[in-house]
């Protein structure tokens, strides 16, 4: 994988790196991330944002990120109206960022912050996307670790995207960031939609300890969520998101069938005087006419409700109630839309 053209020129951004991390329910993590965030991107002399969104938290999450921002204006607090999911408060961080390079990572610091300065250098280079790959994970191998092995090589497969391990920290190109349209589920897909889409990607080692306090939200029930992500990935780089190729293939291909069924009992009933009507192929061969229809109307009506999609703009998944900063008015950079 080659570095794509160099990055935009000094003073195009507000901030050099925006850090955008999302919070349920993280009120024994939110402090001890923060510090030590801070003191990383203090060190390297870089101007940043930290954005933290608060996903609906119903511990003392929110009270604590009101109290980081009023003493950094650094730090900005994205709250949003109700739990939406860790992908919907990713991308209203993203929306929200205004940095040249954006970074993406759990604040329950399994992603340490002393591995951002690798990506960020990493990235100068000239890469789209950053990925930390993450070495030696101590989660449960049954519930964590072969899921996403599996997952991973699934991912890899379909989107022909050569990163081992599409979740966890990355660095992002700030106008590729906020060029993406996110829906739920997918921020797990976001190295392929960098690369499905021409961008440059590559992926450094990182480390993976445990949790630094409380109990992780992830549950074996999202592996089938993320099954079925994969499917949609496959969908949309193998039939170029238009739904009337991959079933108008199917319903061909059923009619094909069909049509050979139909010509062999033709032929019996022609030359071997065999009665084609109470016959088991003949009444197969009818439904997969009928499938073949089908698919084919499927595929229209799924084309007309994709153009319709594509003609909405500006529609968000997220609602933002407020945004706390201690920020002045012109220094605040807000790019998402309420």
């Amino acid at each position: 994988m080659h570095a794509s053209a160099a990055t935009s020129a000094p003073g195009d951004f507000p901030v050099e790196v925006s850090i955008v991390t999302p919070m349920h329910n993280e009120e024994l993590c939110v402090r001890e991330f923060h510090r030590r965030m801070s003191a990383v991107l203090r060190g390297m002399g870089i101007s940043h944002e930290i954005i933290l969104v608060n996903d609906g938290s119903t511990d003392k999450t929110p009270e604590i990120i009101r109290e980081l921002s009023a003493a950094d204006p650094n730090l900005v607090g994205v709250f949003l109206a109700r739990n939406r999911g860790q992908c919907t408060a990713i991308y209203a961080g993203i929306r929200h960022s205004c940095g040249r390079y954006v970074v993406i990572m759990d604040g329950d610091l399994q992603h340490p912050p002393e591995e951002v300065p690798a990506l960020i250098e990493k990235i100068r280079e000239g890469f789209d996307l950053v990925k930390g790959m993450r070495q030696h994970r101590q989660e449960s191998l049954v519930l964590r670790r072969i899921p996403s092995l599996i997952a991973n090589y699934l991912m890899r497969a379909t989107s022909k995207c050569d990163i081992h391990d599409m979740g966890g920290l990355s660095i992002i190109k700030g106008e590729v960031a906020r060029g993406l349209k996110l829906r739920e589920g997918q921020h797990r897909l976001i190295p392929a939609l960098v690369y499905g889409q021409g961008g440059a990607v590559c992926e450094v080692p990182t480390s993976a300890p445990p949790r630094f306090a409380g109990k992780s939200h992830y549950g074996i029930g999202r592996s089938v969520d993320v099954l079925f992500d994969i499917v949609l990935l496959w969908f949309q780089n193998s039939y170029k998101q238009r739904p009337v190729y991959l079933f108008g293939r199917i319903s061909l291909w059923l009619f094909l069938v069909a049509s050979l069924i139909m010509c062999w009992l033709l032929y019996g009933k022609l030359f071997m005087d065999e009665h084609m009507g109470t016959r088991p192929p003949f009444l197969g061969a009818v439904l997969l006419y009928l499938s073949s229809l089908g698919f084919m109307s499927t595929g229209l009506i799924l084309e007309v409700l994709v153009n319709t999609h594509d003609a909405v703009s500006g529609a968000m998944p997220f609602k933002v109630r407020e945004i706390v900063t201690s920020r002045s008015a012109e220094a605040a950079c807000q790019k998402g839309e309420d």
